[in-house]
């Protein structure tokens, strides 16, 4: 009998799928070579045939994450209305979260200790997120410095998801909080011209 192929397209997807799961449920030490190999169904050999080792799978996992957002709020139109796009960015941050919760945890780091590292050049997730912001200040709709602006806005993001993929939030909570929090977020950045505008509470979708 043949020795069993360690190096096709699907040994590297279960690989890419089983380190992503592992890095969001476990502590880091405790993903080895040894256990991604055995919960991938191959041997330690494919993990070094296919990445070179575990730094480079871990790599991939980021790489694949990092895109995968960007590509997602990348999606999202722009329109004249530079606060409905912002708001929809904050929606698409929002569902692509919950649709991919290993991703986003390793992404973002959470308990697990894990720091993501490398250059992302032209695939930033932020990017979509600083476009909207120029826009908006451009258009004396806020009031700023577009990065303080992101990263403000980031961080009740951040916060809002985390809660809710953790279960801090039930569904309702975490639908009627979110709308209202962002809203609230981008008052604080307005200009007074446009406060009237941010007091509508928005479906969250």
């Amino acid at each position: 009998m043949g020795r069993p192929r360690t190096n096709d397209a699907a040994v590297k997807e279960r690989l890419v799928a089983c380190a992503t799961e592992m890095f969001a449920t476990r502590p880091r030490e405790s993903v080895t070579v040894r256990a991604l190999a055995a919960a991938a169904g191959t041997s330690t050999a494919a993990v070094y045939t296919l990445f070179d080792g575990k730094d480079a799978l871990v790599g991939e996992v980021r790489d694949r994450a990092v895109a995968g957002l960007f590509q997602h709020l990348s999606a999202v139109p722009a329109s004249d209305d530079a606060l409905a796009d912002l708001y929809a960015l904050a929606a698409a941050y929002r569902r692509w979260g919950s649709e991919h919760r290993h991703l986003y945890t390793v992404l973002f780091g959470g308990a697990q200790s894990f720091e993501p590292s490398g250059v992302v050049g032209t695939r930033d997730p932020v990017r979509p997120l600083i476009a909207a912001i120029d826009r908006a200040v451009a258009g004396s709709v806020l009031a700023g410095e577009a990065t303080l602006i992101a990263v403000s806005l980031w961080v009740t993001l951040h916060g809002l998801v985390t809660l809710e993929l953790a279960g801090a939030l039930d569904a309702a909570t975490a639908e009627a909080t979110f709308p209202s929090t962002v809203h609230a977020t981008l008052r604080g950045w307005a200009t007074p011209a446009v406060f009237p505008s941010l007091r509508r509470t928005d479906p969250a979708p």
